[in-house]
């Protein structure tokens, strides 16, 4: 792979957002109907942007109120579950003990609406992983199934929502375990790929569903970090952590090991470098930039959600519907933009999106 098949685009944030607030490029908000009454939001404050979409919704609708319970991410399906919640805000994808339990308590499925895209590199966010190798390492690019094969292992399927699903399924033969089965001559030829990444944590769960088609099983190297600042890290018997520090400094020692981690963490060492990925063989392989995130040109791209309940004939509450056509709009995306720190959605996405309230 040539240099000229990266895709390495960077558009100014300023002139993106620009860009997405062209006329006609979202769908404006206009509101269907008077609320009133009190709207209850159950999980995180996605820094802040819940907030502000609140504020802004009200001058629409000044009768209606908000009550938010915001501890964080974790909380939100345990709020429509128990019936303490009209929305679950969330900045990772529902895990499947979750689907299962909301399932089992509702009757119906857990609705997840992406309301806007994951950030690059802003810690104690929903954040980018990226693919890191030390900056000798010679390898241009990988396609997501390379992921799989280097970090997953054989399996009989995986998880898609809390269905099993043997489409998942890869054998062994599709193992990538040393560096020349990529591709690599020389002293890589024969040497093992020594995979590090993170314990489970709602990335996890979003790398398994992306990478592994659902799957949970590892490759038997890989070795697991914790991310540090997100979980309480217990010391190891000699006092140290096993925290992100730790495992990009492995990686540091390690030139034939890779990682997926985060990339403001790995700025801490400036001798490892983000390896390029493509969604399927042949390309494009693509960095991850603010603009590569937003088109979802970039396979690990990441989202925020609402979690909604649908009765069973598949309506939503009208307040929620009507809360989310604003957050799915130009307005509620603008909202997003100006706060300078997820991303918003295309129009594409918006479009599919607002599908869905229907």
């Amino acid at each position: 792979m040539s240099p000229g098949m990266l895709l390495l685009v960077v558009m100014p944030w300023l002139g993106m957002s620009a860009a997405l607030a062209e006329a006609g490029a979202l769908p404006e908000y206009r509101p269907a109907m008077s609320l009133t009454g009190t709207l209850r939001n159950y999980g995180g404050d996605f820094g802040g942007l819940l907030h502000r979409w609140e504020e802004a919704f009200r001058r629409y609708h000044p009768e209606l109120k908000f009550s938010d319970t915001l501890p964080g991410s974790d909380v939100a399906t345990a709020g429509l579950i128990t019936g303490a919640a009209d929305i679950g805000t969330s900045g990772r994808e529902a895990m499947l003990v979750e689907l299962e339990a909301f399932h089992d308590s509702a009757g119906t499925d857990l609705v997840q609406i992406p309301i806007a895209t994951g950030t690059l590199d802003v810690k104690s966010t929903t954040w980018t992983p990226v693919i890191l190798v030390r900056d000798d390492n010679p390898i241009k690019g990988l396609t997501v199934r390379q992921l799989d094969g280097i970090f997953g292992a054989a399996r009989t399927g995986g998880y898609q929502g809390y269905h099993w699903s043997p489409e998942g399924a890869r054998s062994a033969g599709q193992d990538i375990r040393t560096w020349d089965q990529l591709g690599l001559r020389g002293e890589w030829a024969g040497k093992t790929i020594q995979t590090l990444g993170y314990a489970p944590t709602g990335m996890t769960n979003f790398f398994q569903q992306v990478v592994m088609n659902g799957g949970s099983k590892w490759n038997p190297n890989y070795r697991e970090y914790v991310e540090a600042g997100s979980k309480l890290i217990s010391p190891t018997p000699g006092g140290d952590t096993l925290g992100t520090d730790r495992m990009l400094a492995a990686l540091n020692a390690d030139k034939f090991a890779i990682a997926w981690g985060g990339l403001r963490q790995s700025r801490e060492f400036p001798s490892l470098r983000v390896v390029p990925l493509a969604a399927k063989e042949g390309g494009p392989y693509v960095l991850p930039t603010r603009e590569s995130l937003q088109n979802r040109t970039y396979p690990l791209a990441r989202s925020i959600y609402m979690f909604v309940r649908c009765d069973l004939n598949g309506k939503l509450d009208p307040r929620v519907k009507e809360f989310l056509s604003y957050v799915l709009s130009e307005q509620g995306q603008h909202e997003v933009s100006a706060g300078n720190v997820y991303l918003p959605l295309t129009a594409d996405v918006v479009s599919a999106q607002r599908k869905r309230l229907e």
